[in-house]
């Protein structure tokens, strides 16, 4: 089960190393950063442009991967609109369970069998019930994220070549697997409830910000510029 446990990992040590890279070469910089650290704790950093910049420039980064993916997930949302913190949090642990080991095609980490389409989940899920109906509910959410933010061009040109579902189907189905999942019993008692809702409510802007992070950070060059676009309209349009 992905659970938003990215940003409760980060302490003292990769706080100090924000602000470290944001006053490398002006003390009144660090000293201004140390003090926003103190008082508004490791968020005020985390949400600062000028902290991404530096964990993608700074030739002396030490930060971990988690942390770059999360200021990488929580700056896009940002400019999309979605400010809950949660929702970040756990769409950054959505990309590091989903990065490795063809976990995106399996509905915990002990499953064995695989699904490439969101059809196939909801076809299980008619005769699933219990844990295993609230995981395949929480997936659906989690598998349509995944394709449609990471891989737009992908989910496109699928589209375009063999008449697939188009983005809004996945931002349709996967909003729902959410909604679904998060009224399960089983979401309440992992305190997975209030936040599985949330990102059902906010899939669209997910989406979306994680289309701008593929094609900005990812995917860079790559792809169909015009299909971007459209995407971007689509948006801004909802």
């Amino acid at each position: 089960m992905i659970m938003p446990v990215i940003r409760s990992s980060f302490g003292r040590t990769e706080a100090l190393h924000l602000v470290d890279l944001l006053g490398r070469h002006d003390a009144e910089l660090r000293d201004a950063a140390r003090e926003r650290l103190d008082q508004g704790g490791i968020d005020s950093l985390l949400d600062d442009p000028r902290v991404l910049n530096a964990l993608l420039t700074d030739a002396d980064v030490k930060a971990r991967p988690e942390l770059v993916f999360y200021v990488l997930v929580r700056q896009s949302m940002l400019e999309r609109g979605v400010d809950d913190p949660v929702v970040a949090d756990y769409v950054t642990s959505l990309l590091v369970q989903f990065g490795g080991r063809r976990r995106a095609y399996r509905i915990s980490e002990e499953g064995e069998e695989e699904y490439g389409y969101v059809v196939d989940l909801f076809d299980r899920l008619r005769a699933a019930s219990g844990r295993e109906a609230f995981l395949l509910r929480a997936h659906i959410g989690n598998f349509a994220l995944w394709l449609s933010g990471v891989f737009p061009d992908f989910v496109e040109a699928r589209e375009r070549r063999r008449g697939a579902p188009p983005i809004s189907y996945y931002e349709q189905m996967g909003s729902a697997g959410y909604q679904m999942a998060s009224e399960s019993p089983e979401a309440a008692a992992l305190g997975l409830k209030d936040t599985l809702g949330s990102v059902a409510r906010h899939f669209s802007g997910a989406r979306a910000a994680l289309n701008r992070m593929s094609d900005q950070y990812l995917w860079r060059g790559a792809g169909n510029p015009v299909g971007r676009l459209l995407r971007e309209v689509s948006f801004s349009m909802e």
